[in-house]
């Protein structure tokens, strides 16, 4: 599990959002910028998380969608797991 928790994408997500928390909570304005900076950081967080699943997914031994970064890699995300 700490593998997952300590990614770097769910790091960056993390950190991106609570720079972007402590700007709405200084008073700055919220504008079209701001708007945009905050559908970013929601599509990075889903990102994230969607390679996490796929990871945990490939690694119990279930295929991950032709779409994935890790399609294609399953046995290994499996033969890993196994090895533990």
């Amino acid at each position: 599990m700490r593998k997952y928790l300590f990614g770097t994408g769910l790091i960056g997500a993390i950190t991106s959002g609570l720079s972007m928390l402590k700007a709405l909570r200084t008073g700055e304005p919220f504008t079209w910028r701001a708007a945009l900076a905050w559908l970013s950081w929601g599509i990075t967080a889903a990102l994230a998380i969607g390679a996490v699943v796929d990871i945990r997914r490939a690694s119990t031994g279930h295929l991950a969608p032709e779409d994935s970064p890790v399609a294609g890699h399953e046995k290994k995300y499996l033969k890993q797991r196994l090895e533990r």
